[in-house]
């Protein structure tokens, strides 16, 4: 197998602009695609991380077609191309400038950066909060004022007013590790990097005053980290390695005082999510034991506490287009379980490669868990093989691996019944679907503004990356760019069903 079908190929690739920036070279690491590509390749092939896994079904025909486009309502600046795409005569005639929107309108922005994360809190005298990590890549933004993760009084959601920015050792490099248990009202951090860390794990209580997070432990548990996670009961953060095998499951009784209660070298993950009794881990499996794809574990006995727990892999799924998978949420839609699978990039984040395959997104059915399949794709326009092989490599952007149209991460409002799921689509921005029929998923709306113009034309363009937090009660829903920062859109009932539908998530 190729080097370009690792996930490492982007940890090193970002490791690589790291480095650079330590060494002051700016013009390699001038932004995140800015690395040189040609010394990662020699450092992954003389470290041999080029590991054949075969198996992957890579062979087949990727499954295409894209999910139907959105039917834009009154007030909407609707895209001028095909699905998800903002063309290079659109930066030319001042068109990209106005930004794009279907069925959304911003209410409020807020700064000039932002990570991967996105989160929603209301703490116990009811104040409402916002958090979010404030950087692409520690510490490329930290000259940008950005270091650390953001703190967000939203009690008017039009005027977002920062109340602290935390700044712990883990808070300055979440990487994809930041994590809100509403339960317990706790927001956690396993110190990450595009490759791993050394592994510090800041817990803060929220609860009292979310505007004011306190800080309650700062411990080196969590072995080599790069993504996190919560069991729902808020007893358990999990920490995954992702470019080696390796998962470590902190148990948080005591948030001031965290202790490991599981590590495995066996599996490999690049994210995770917990069922809701915190029996079950669905991995987005970077390659345990070859292909990679989603994993579902049993991992009851680390939920019940049994000492020396066993953990066992109940069901696996790899699909043709598979590129990294990303994360995995559990959802119920009419009453059967699935799960909504991310994968991010292209196959082949080295160098663009118009043949490379746009993993995007699927819903599938685990309703068996031994046996899951896929019921739906979902995909946009821009990431079918005939428009990456079209005019559309000319956008600005467009054929950056690490940018690029594709896919990073999706949320839902809540997993039972979600109605929605929206997604950060890099340069394409935030895209909603209504996922009510899990075999037939619609574009309802969309909200991208890219940067237009920039000091450094590598920054151009929407680097839409976060997961979103939603506000059901008000149609609202946040998310962060790279290169723009916090943006609080309001979707249109056309988009999102009247807010009596969807309660506020707190669990």
């Amino acid at each position: 197998m190729s080097l370009s079908h690792r996930p490492s190929v982007r940890l090193l690739i970002a490791s690589t602009s790291l480095l650079a920036l330590g060494a002051g070279t700016a013009g390699a690491a001038a932004g995140v695609g800015g690395a040189d590509l040609g010394a990662v390749r020699g450092y992954a092939q003389a470290h041999g991380l080029q590991r054949d896994v075969s198996a992957r079904v890579a062979a087949e025909k990727p499954i295409s077609g894209a999910t139907p486009t959105a039917r834009c309502g009154p007030g909407s600046k609707p895209e001028t191309g095909r699905q998800g795409r903002v063309p290079a005569a659109d930066y030319a005639n001042g068109r990209a400038a106005a930004g794009y929107s279907c069925n959304a309108t911003k209410i409020a922005s807020f700064g000039a950066t932002g990570g991967y994360q996105v989160h929603r809190y209301l703490d116990r005298t009811g104040r409402e909060c916002a958090f979010y990590d404030s950087t692409l890549l520690f510490p490329k933004d930290a000259g940008k004022g950005a270091a650390g993760v953001t703190v967000l009084d939203m009690t008017d959601p039009a005027r977002p007013i920062r109340t602290a920015v935390l700044a712990s050792a883990a808070m300055q490099s979440t990487h994809e590790s930041l994590r809100l248990n509403h339960k317990r009202g706790l927001l956690a951090a396993g110190m990450g990097s595009p490759a791993t860390q050394v592994g510090i794990v800041d817990v803060y209580d929220v609860s009292q005053d979310c505007r004011q997070p306190v800080l309650k432990s700062s411990t080196p548990l969590g072995i080599l980290g790069h993504e996190g996670g919560f069991s729902p009961d808020g007893r358990t953060y999990w920490v995954t390695t992702t470019s080696q095998p390796g998962i470590t499951a902190i148990d948080l009784t005591n948030p001031s005082v965290p202790s490991i209660v599981w590590r495995s070298e066996t599996f490999q993950s690049h994210g995770l999510s917990l069922s809701a009794d915190g029996n079950r881990a669905y991995l987005a499996d970077t390659g345990s034991d070859g292909p990679s794809g989603m994993r579902i574990l049993d991992v009851s006995q680390v939920q019940k506490r049994v000492p020396n727990p066993v953990v066992k892999s109940v069901g696996f799924l790899t699909w043709p287009e598979v590129s990294i998978p990303q994360n995995v949420l559990p959802v119920t839609i009419k009453g059967r379980k699935h799960v909504v699978e991310f994968d991010e990039f292209d196959s082949n984040p080295l160098s663009y490669d118009p043949k490379s395959t746009v993993g995007a997104a699927r819903i599938i059915d685990i309703s068996d868990e031994r046996k899951p399949k896929v019921v739906s794709r979902i995909r946009l326009q821009v990431h079918e093989p005939a428009a990456r092989l079209s005019d559309q490599q000319q956008d600005p952007q467009a054929t950056n691996g690490l940018q690029g149209y594709s896919a990073h991460y999706c949320s839902v409002p809540r997993e039972v019944e979600p109605g929605i799921l929206a997604c950060s689509m890099i340069l394409s921005g935030l895209r909603v679907f209504d996922i009510r029929d899990p075999k037939a998923p619609r574009e309802v709306g969309y909200f991208n503004e890219p940067l237009v113009t920039s000091a450094n034309p590598r920054e151009r363009g929407a680097y839409a990356m976060s997961a979103p937090a939603f506000v059901p009660e008000r149609g609202e829903v946040w998310y962060t760019d790279g290169n723009t920062g916090f943006h609080n859109v309001k979707l249109s009932t056309r988009a999102w069903a009247p807010a009596g539908r969807y309660p506020a998530a707190q669990g």
